[in-house]
């Protein structure tokens, strides 16, 4: 039995309360492509589609369908969701029998059973855009209300996601100003060792350390970090 599409409010709102902290990227691009699924009439399967460095990819999707009609495009490098992406503007396919924009891609779909499709841009970041793919198994599933529906609901969903990615891209930021730190510490130990060894400034300890790892493969901190553990270990000898 087919149960009564969600109403579009209720998606907004269910898509508001995904709270960054608690999942990944990946889990809000597919709450994103369920959501999108259960707010039109007509049964449809969806995905999202980003592309970095002009190279597209389905980042979720709600059947094999989707992931199959996308894929088809990305081999072709053409055709609906990569425009849309492009241009961050709608492309609609009312009758894919009909379609002559993109045949082959067409011909596979008319195999696969689709019917219509509508693939909606969603400028993400700078560096990074995407599409909101639809589906649908009859042609001309996709009326004006329809569509209307998706702007709306990608244009929430292009914040989520663009939000999904600034706390990724913090997350890492915070990993990586972690990583400097631990690597300055360990520099910092260092130094303060040749400088008791060898009575001299702490420019010229890190001069050292730096002339004894000249070569791109051995690191100050890693030479830094062997120095530390050496003097550790003997210190416990």
């Amino acid at each position: 039995m087919t149960r009564p599409p969600t109403d579009p409010a209720d998606a907004f709102a269910e898509l508001g309360r995904i709270k960054l902290g608690d999942v990944g990227l990946d889990d809000v691009l597919q709450r994103v492509a369920e959501l999108a699924k259960r707010v039109l009439p007509t049964p449809v399967e969806v995905s999202v589609t980003l592309v970095r460095d002009g190279t597209g990819y389905t980042a979720a999707f709600t059947h094999d369908l989707a992931l199959e009609m996308d894929e088809r495009q990305y081999a072709q490098e053409s055709g609906p969701c990569l425009d849309a992406s492009a241009t961050g503007g709608v492309l609609s396919v009312p009758d894919i029998a009909a379609e002559d924009r993109w045949p082959d891609w067409a011909e596979r779909g008319r195999e696969a059973g689709v019917g219509s499709s509508v693939s909606i841009g969603l400028p993400i970041q700078e560096a990074v855009v995407g599409a909101l793919n639809v589906y649908a198994r009859t042609p001309h599933s996709f009326d004006e209300d329809s569509v209307s529906v998706l702007e709306t609901f990608a244009a929430y969903a292009a914040v989520a996601l663009a939000n999904a990615q600034l706390y990724d891209s913090t997350a890492t930021l915070a990993r990586q100003m972690q990583e400097a730190m631990a690597s300055r510490a360990v520099i910092e130990q260092a130094k303060g060792i040749i400088m008791a060894e060898r009575r001299c400034t702490p420019a010229e300890a890190f001069a050292i350390l730096a002339k004894v790892s000249p070569g791109p493969n051995r690191k100050v901190r890693d030479v830094a970090q062997a120095l530390v553990d050496r003097t550790v270990g003997a210190s416990g000898a």
